[in-house]
């Protein structure tokens, strides 16, 4: 695995070039295709969005800014290229995309992330999806403000906002109750 120095040295060089591109990225197609295929539910359609992954990453390369992780700039361009192919073939993405990210970014096994499942079942009947999948993320799996917002597609203020916000909610919640 490359440091976050090697990558943007490695990405800058890939502007020069498709085999740096190539050799950067491959690494990562056999998960975001796992990753599209669980949105998707179809083989052809998930190798479909993992190839409009790779050209718009491409393309949007030279904005890429190294400020979180490759990885998971990878990840949010594969769910919104399978949203959108989703809606152009008039479905729906069955899980919400960002549980969706949330799920596959958990290590472990089966039983981990069918908790995580669990848990975020139970805290969005408690609060609003997105307040319940960044307080999950955050609380729950440890993950930085920074790797949340880069996963989320949102800024590290808005993600100490919503973890704020979730918690407030939960707490009104838990006095209405006693």
């Amino acid at each position: 695995m490359i440091g976050r120095r090697d990558t943007q040295s490695a990405l800058a060089a890939s502007t020069a070039g498709e085999r740096d591109y190539v050799e950067l990225i491959e690494p990562h197609r056999d998960e975001l295709r796992a990753h599209c295929y669980r949105l998707l539910g179809s083989v052809e359609d998930a190798e479909d969005a993992v190839q409009e992954t790779l050209v718009r990453a491409w393309r949007a390369l030279p904005r890429f800014e190294g400020r979180g992780s490759l990885r998971g700039w990878l990840y949010r361009i594969a769910t919104n290229a399978a949203v959108d192919a989703a809606r152009a073939r008039g479905r729906t993405v069955p899980i919400a995309a960002e549980e969706a990210d949330l799920r596959e970014r958990v290590d472990g096994d089966h039983e981990q992330r069918e908790a995580l499942r669990g848990t975020l079942a139970m805290v969005r009947e408690l609060l609003p999806r997105r307040q319940a999948t960044v307080l999950v993320a955050r609380t729950g799996l440890g993950f930085s403000a920074r790797d949340t917002a880069d996963l989320l597609g949102m800024s590290e203020a808005a993600v100490n906002s919503a973890v704020q916000r979730a918690r407030t909610g939960l707490r009104r919640r838990r006095r209405a109750l006693a």
